[in-house]
Protein backbone atom coordinates (compact mmCIF):
# COMPACT_ATOMS: atom_id res chain seq x y z
CA UNK A 1 0.00 0.00 0.00
CA UNK A 2 1.47 2.83 -1.00
CA UNK A 3 0.68 5.79 1.64
CA UNK A 4 -0.16 9.73 0.74
CA UNK A 5 0.05 11.83 3.78
CA UNK A 6 -1.36 15.49 3.24
CA UNK A 7 0.28 17.83 5.85
CA UNK A 8 -2.80 20.15 6.03
CA UNK A 9 -6.91 19.08 6.34
CA UNK A 10 -8.37 20.33 2.93
CA UNK A 11 -11.72 21.37 2.63
CA UNK A 12 -13.93 18.64 1.52
CA UNK A 13 -13.97 19.95 -1.99
CA UNK A 14 -10.94 19.72 -2.50
CA UNK A 15 -10.67 15.92 -0.32
CA UNK A 16 -13.35 14.42 -2.81
CA UNK A 17 -11.61 16.25 -5.82
CA UNK A 18 -8.25 14.45 -4.95
CA UNK A 19 -10.28 11.21 -3.56
CA UNK A 20 -11.86 10.62 -6.81
CA UNK A 21 -8.83 11.52 -9.04
CA UNK A 22 -7.41 7.63 -7.71
CA UNK A 23 -10.98 5.76 -8.02
CA UNK A 24 -8.81 3.34 -10.08
CA UNK A 25 -6.02 2.86 -7.72
CA UNK A 26 -6.80 1.10 -4.58
CA UNK A 27 -3.02 0.50 -3.94
CA UNK A 28 -3.01 4.43 -3.03
CA UNK A 29 -4.08 5.26 0.80
CA UNK A 30 -4.34 9.18 1.37
CA UNK A 31 -4.29 10.47 4.53
CA UNK A 32 -6.06 13.73 5.77
CA UNK A 33 -5.19 14.40 8.98
CA UNK A 34 -7.62 15.91 11.35
CA UNK A 35 -5.30 16.79 14.10
CA UNK A 36 -2.68 19.15 12.58
CA UNK A 37 -0.38 18.39 15.76
CA UNK A 38 3.13 18.23 15.30
CA UNK A 39 4.10 14.59 17.23
CA UNK A 40 1.35 13.36 15.22
CA UNK A 41 2.02 14.72 11.59
CA UNK A 42 5.70 13.66 12.73
CA UNK A 43 4.55 9.91 13.36
CA UNK A 44 2.28 9.69 10.15
CA UNK A 45 5.30 10.67 8.16
CA UNK A 46 7.62 7.66 8.99
CA UNK A 47 5.64 5.12 7.22
CA UNK A 48 4.36 7.74 4.19
CA UNK A 49 5.72 6.91 0.59
CA UNK A 50 4.94 11.10 -1.01
CA UNK A 51 4.21 14.09 1.26
CA UNK A 52 2.07 17.06 0.02
CA UNK A 53 2.54 20.12 2.17
CA UNK A 54 4.62 23.13 2.43
CA UNK A 55 6.77 23.51 5.07
CA UNK A 56 7.80 19.95 6.48
CA UNK A 57 9.92 20.06 9.51
CA UNK A 58 13.86 19.22 9.56
CA UNK A 59 12.93 16.48 12.42
CA UNK A 60 9.90 15.01 10.03
CA UNK A 61 11.84 14.90 7.01
CA UNK A 62 14.62 12.63 9.21
CA UNK A 63 12.08 10.23 10.38
CA UNK A 64 10.20 9.71 7.15
CA UNK A 65 12.00 7.21 6.00
CA UNK A 66 10.00 5.18 3.41
CA UNK A 67 9.73 9.02 2.11
CA UNK A 68 10.56 9.00 -1.44
CA UNK A 69 8.85 11.70 -2.82
CA UNK A 70 7.69 15.07 -1.35
CA UNK A 71 5.56 17.34 -3.64
CA UNK A 72 4.94 20.79 -2.76
CA UNK A 73 2.14 22.21 -4.26
CA UNK A 74 3.29 25.98 -4.72
CA UNK A 75 6.00 27.00 -7.21
CA UNK A 76 8.17 28.69 -4.65
CA UNK A 77 11.45 26.22 -2.79
CA UNK A 78 13.60 28.08 -1.76
CA UNK A 79 12.94 27.67 1.73
CA UNK A 80 13.20 23.49 0.85
CA UNK A 81 16.58 23.43 -1.46
CA UNK A 82 18.97 23.16 2.17
CA UNK A 83 17.33 20.94 3.91
CA UNK A 84 16.33 18.38 0.68
CA UNK A 85 20.16 18.58 -0.01
CA UNK A 86 21.03 17.14 3.12
CA UNK A 87 18.08 14.97 2.89
CA UNK A 88 20.01 13.60 -0.31
CA UNK A 89 23.04 13.15 0.72
CA UNK A 90 21.88 9.73 2.61
CA UNK A 91 18.69 8.80 0.67
CA UNK A 92 17.51 9.48 -2.50
CA UNK A 93 14.40 12.00 -2.31
CA UNK A 94 12.53 13.67 -5.12
CA UNK A 95 11.27 17.00 -4.95
CA UNK A 96 8.55 18.31 -7.29
CA UNK A 97 6.85 21.71 -7.12
CA UNK A 98 3.53 22.74 -8.47
CA UNK A 99 3.17 24.94 -11.36
CA UNK A 100 -1.13 24.43 -10.81
CA UNK A 101 -1.44 28.29 -10.35
CA UNK A 102 -0.01 29.26 -13.72
CA UNK A 103 -2.54 29.93 -15.92
CA UNK A 104 -3.97 32.06 -13.37
CA UNK A 105 -0.55 34.30 -12.87
CA UNK A 106 -0.52 34.33 -16.47
CA UNK A 107 -4.12 35.86 -17.04
CA UNK A 108 -3.02 38.16 -14.07
CA UNK A 109 -0.12 39.42 -15.05
CA UNK A 110 -1.83 40.01 -18.56
CA UNK A 111 -4.42 42.05 -16.64
CA UNK A 112 -1.35 43.84 -15.18
CA UNK A 113 -0.18 44.92 -18.53
CA UNK A 114 -3.52 45.92 -19.35
CA UNK A 115 -4.36 47.87 -16.20
CA UNK A 116 -1.32 49.77 -16.73
CA UNK A 117 -1.19 50.50 -20.45
CA UNK A 118 -4.84 52.04 -20.20
CA UNK A 119 -4.64 53.64 -17.11
CA UNK A 120 -7.22 51.97 -15.82
CA UNK A 121 -6.91 52.77 -12.02
CA UNK A 122 -6.21 56.74 -12.32
CA UNK A 123 -9.11 57.02 -14.50
CA UNK A 124 -10.86 54.64 -12.07
CA UNK A 125 -10.32 56.91 -9.19
CA UNK A 126 -11.31 59.70 -10.67
CA UNK A 127 -14.70 58.45 -10.93
CA UNK A 128 -14.76 57.40 -7.48
CA UNK A 129 -14.25 60.97 -6.68
CA UNK A 130 -16.79 62.41 -8.82
CA UNK A 131 -14.62 63.81 -11.55
CA UNK A 132 -16.52 62.85 -14.91
CA UNK A 133 -14.05 61.71 -18.09
CA UNK A 134 -10.53 63.34 -17.54
CA UNK A 135 -8.54 62.62 -20.80
CA UNK A 136 -6.24 61.92 -22.33
CA UNK A 137 -4.39 64.89 -20.99
CA UNK A 138 -4.33 63.65 -17.64
CA UNK A 139 -3.78 60.06 -18.11
CA UNK A 140 -3.93 58.57 -22.20
CA UNK A 141 -3.57 54.95 -22.59
CA UNK A 142 -0.35 53.47 -23.75
CA UNK A 143 -0.92 51.34 -27.44
CA UNK A 144 0.06 47.70 -27.36
CA UNK A 145 0.27 47.56 -31.23
CA UNK A 146 3.47 47.07 -32.50
CA UNK A 147 5.16 46.48 -29.49
CA UNK A 148 7.91 44.16 -28.38
CA UNK A 149 7.38 42.00 -25.84
CA UNK A 150 9.98 40.16 -23.46
CA UNK A 151 9.70 37.24 -21.91
CA UNK A 152 12.20 36.60 -18.82
CA UNK A 153 12.05 33.09 -18.27
CA UNK A 154 10.16 30.97 -20.34
CA UNK A 155 8.49 28.19 -18.06
CA UNK A 156 4.66 27.44 -16.94
CA UNK A 157 3.80 31.22 -16.52
CA UNK A 158 5.58 33.37 -19.61
CA UNK A 159 4.37 30.64 -21.90
CA UNK A 160 1.05 30.79 -21.46
CA UNK A 161 1.29 34.76 -21.79
CA UNK A 162 2.59 34.51 -24.86
CA UNK A 163 0.18 32.21 -25.68
CA UNK A 164 -2.63 35.02 -24.39
CA UNK A 165 -1.24 38.14 -25.76
CA UNK A 166 -0.66 36.64 -28.93
CA UNK A 167 -3.61 37.68 -30.87
CA UNK A 168 -2.41 41.20 -30.74
CA UNK A 169 0.20 42.72 -33.03
CA UNK A 170 3.01 42.41 -31.32
CA UNK A 171 6.63 40.42 -31.52
CA UNK A 172 8.14 37.93 -29.01
CA UNK A 173 11.55 37.67 -27.48
CA UNK A 174 12.40 35.24 -24.54
CA UNK A 175 14.96 34.26 -22.44
CA UNK A 176 16.04 31.43 -21.02
CA UNK A 177 18.91 29.09 -19.64
CA UNK A 178 18.75 26.75 -22.30
CA UNK A 179 16.94 26.14 -24.89
CA UNK A 180 15.33 22.72 -26.81
CA UNK A 181 16.73 21.96 -30.18
CA UNK A 182 13.17 21.37 -31.38
CA UNK A 183 10.75 24.85 -31.54
CA UNK A 184 8.88 25.52 -27.94
CA UNK A 185 6.22 26.96 -30.03
CA UNK A 186 4.15 27.30 -33.06
CA UNK A 187 2.18 29.98 -31.82
CA UNK A 188 4.18 32.63 -33.18
CA UNK A 189 7.92 33.69 -34.22
CA UNK A 190 9.77 33.90 -31.32
CA UNK A 191 13.10 35.71 -31.09
CA UNK A 192 14.94 33.23 -28.72
CA UNK A 193 18.21 34.54 -26.11
CA UNK A 194 19.94 32.82 -23.36
CA UNK A 195 21.48 34.18 -20.12
CA UNK A 196 24.80 35.49 -21.99
CA UNK A 197 22.78 37.68 -24.04
CA UNK A 198 21.03 39.53 -21.59
CA UNK A 199 21.73 42.66 -22.40
CA UNK A 200 20.97 42.39 -26.19
CA UNK A 201 17.49 40.86 -25.25
CA UNK A 202 16.89 43.62 -22.88
CA UNK A 203 17.49 46.27 -25.78
CA UNK A 204 15.71 43.98 -28.32
CA UNK A 205 12.14 44.65 -25.87
CA UNK A 206 10.18 47.26 -24.45
CA UNK A 207 7.73 45.59 -22.61
CA UNK A 208 9.43 42.93 -19.89
CA UNK A 209 7.60 39.72 -17.82
CA UNK A 210 9.66 38.58 -15.82
CA UNK A 211 9.01 35.57 -13.83
CA UNK A 212 12.00 33.97 -12.86
CA UNK A 213 12.50 31.22 -9.79
CA UNK A 214 14.82 33.24 -6.65
CA UNK A 215 18.54 31.73 -7.01
CA UNK A 216 21.92 32.56 -6.31
CA UNK A 217 21.97 33.41 -10.12
CA UNK A 218 18.59 35.40 -10.62
CA UNK A 219 18.97 37.49 -7.27
CA UNK A 220 19.46 41.02 -8.89
CA UNK A 221 19.78 39.89 -11.91
CA UNK A 222 18.06 43.05 -13.10
CA UNK A 223 19.38 46.25 -11.95
CA UNK A 224 20.51 49.74 -12.93
CA UNK A 225 22.39 48.98 -15.95
CA UNK A 226 19.27 46.45 -17.50
CA UNK A 227 16.32 49.01 -16.63
CA UNK A 228 18.24 51.60 -18.57
CA UNK A 229 18.89 48.98 -21.59
CA UNK A 230 14.71 48.57 -21.26
CA UNK A 231 14.75 52.51 -21.73
CA UNK A 232 12.16 54.90 -21.26
CA UNK A 233 9.51 53.49 -23.11
CA UNK A 234 9.96 50.27 -21.41
CA UNK A 235 7.07 48.58 -19.34
CA UNK A 236 8.08 46.16 -16.67
CA UNK A 237 5.75 43.16 -15.17
CA UNK A 238 7.30 41.38 -12.31
CA UNK A 239 5.58 38.20 -11.28
CA UNK A 240 8.53 35.91 -10.47
CA UNK A 241 10.19 36.88 -7.10
CA UNK A 242 10.31 40.52 -6.07
CA UNK A 243 14.30 40.35 -5.70
CA UNK A 244 15.17 39.17 -8.85
CA UNK A 245 14.54 42.90 -10.14
CA UNK A 246 16.95 44.94 -7.53
CA UNK A 247 14.43 47.41 -5.40
CA UNK A 248 16.34 50.46 -4.87
CA UNK A 249 17.25 50.08 -9.17
CA UNK A 250 13.40 49.49 -9.42
CA UNK A 251 12.22 52.50 -7.35
CA UNK A 252 14.35 54.96 -9.07
CA UNK A 253 14.25 53.77 -12.50
CA UNK A 254 10.41 54.79 -12.10
CA UNK A 255 10.38 57.62 -10.18
CA UNK A 256 13.38 59.21 -12.40
CA UNK A 257 11.45 57.65 -15.78
CA UNK A 258 14.29 55.87 -16.72
CA UNK A 259 11.43 53.13 -17.45
CA UNK A 260 7.92 54.35 -18.73
CA UNK A 261 6.07 52.13 -15.69
CA UNK A 262 5.90 48.78 -13.90
CA UNK A 263 3.21 46.25 -12.20
CA UNK A 264 4.49 44.74 -9.53
CA UNK A 265 3.10 41.69 -8.07
CA UNK A 266 6.12 40.25 -5.49
CA UNK A 267 7.74 42.09 -3.59
CA UNK A 268 10.44 42.84 -0.79
CA UNK A 269 9.04 42.66 2.70
CA UNK A 270 6.58 40.10 3.51
CA UNK A 271 6.24 40.95 7.33
CA UNK A 272 6.69 44.86 6.90
CA UNK A 273 6.36 46.97 10.51
CA UNK A 274 3.60 49.28 10.86
CA UNK A 275 4.20 52.52 9.09
CA UNK A 276 1.34 53.87 11.11
CA UNK A 277 -1.80 52.49 11.93
CA UNK A 278 -2.74 50.22 9.79
CA UNK A 279 -0.46 51.20 7.38
CA UNK A 280 2.27 48.30 5.98
CA UNK A 281 4.23 48.35 2.79
CA UNK A 282 6.11 45.47 1.46
CA UNK A 283 8.61 47.53 0.30
CA UNK A 284 12.08 49.55 1.59
CA UNK A 285 11.29 52.42 -0.69
CA UNK A 286 7.46 54.25 -1.31
CA UNK A 287 6.16 52.64 -4.98
CA UNK A 288 3.09 53.39 -3.68
CA UNK A 289 3.98 57.31 -3.79
CA UNK A 290 4.64 57.08 -7.59
CA UNK A 291 2.13 57.67 -10.29
CA UNK A 292 3.45 55.22 -13.18
CA UNK A 293 2.73 51.84 -11.12
CA UNK A 294 -0.11 49.58 -10.42
CA UNK A 295 0.41 47.51 -7.03
CA UNK A 296 -0.76 43.93 -6.33
CA UNK A 297 -0.56 42.33 -3.15
CA UNK A 298 1.05 38.78 -4.17
CA UNK A 299 -2.24 37.40 -5.42
CA UNK A 300 -1.93 36.61 -8.99
CA UNK A 301 -2.04 32.87 -8.03
CA UNK A 302 -6.05 33.80 -7.07
CA UNK A 303 -8.72 31.76 -6.85
CA UNK A 304 -7.47 29.39 -4.29
CA UNK A 305 -10.19 27.37 -3.99
CA UNK A 306 -10.10 26.16 -7.66
CA UNK A 307 -9.31 22.59 -7.86
CA UNK A 308 -7.94 21.38 -11.45
CA UNK A 309 -5.15 23.47 -10.00
CA UNK A 310 -4.15 20.17 -8.14
CA UNK A 311 -4.37 18.25 -11.59
CA UNK A 312 -0.63 18.14 -11.57
CA UNK A 313 -0.94 16.68 -7.84
CA UNK A 314 -3.16 14.01 -8.96
CA UNK A 315 -0.60 13.39 -11.73
CA UNK A 316 2.80 13.05 -10.08
CA UNK A 317 1.28 10.85 -7.40
CA UNK A 318 -0.31 8.65 -10.11
CA UNK A 319 3.06 8.25 -11.35
CA UNK A 320 4.59 7.34 -8.58
CA UNK A 321 1.57 4.42 -8.21
CA UNK A 322 2.26 3.10 -11.58
CA UNK A 323 6.04 3.14 -10.88
CA UNK A 324 7.26 5.94 -12.83
CA UNK A 325 9.96 8.34 -11.97
CA UNK A 326 9.42 11.19 -15.06
CA UNK A 327 7.63 13.55 -12.49
CA UNK A 328 6.23 16.71 -13.33
CA UNK A 329 8.22 20.03 -12.39
CA UNK A 330 10.81 17.90 -10.88
CA UNK A 331 13.17 20.70 -8.94
CA UNK A 332 17.26 20.69 -9.52
CA UNK A 333 18.62 21.04 -6.23
CA UNK A 334 22.20 22.76 -7.35
CA UNK A 335 20.06 25.36 -9.50
CA UNK A 336 17.64 25.75 -7.04
CA UNK A 337 14.38 25.62 -9.33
Amino acid sequence: MIKVLFLWHPEKSLQDYILKGFGNYPNVELIFPEDLNSEILIDLAIDAHVIVGWRPGQEMLGKARQLSLFIAPGAGVQHLIKPFKELNLNRKVILVNGHGNSYFTATHGVALLMSLMNKIIPHHNWMVNGEWRKGDEDAASIPLRNRKIGLLGYGSINSKIHRFLSGFEVKFAALRTKWARKNETELSTLKKFTISKLDEFLKYVDILFVSLPLTQKTEGLINEKQLQLLGKNGLLVSLGRGPVIDEKALYYALKNRIIEGAAIDVWYKYRPEKEEEKVLHPANFPFHELDNVVLSPHRAASPFDDLKRWDEVIENISRFADKRDDFMNIVDLDKGY
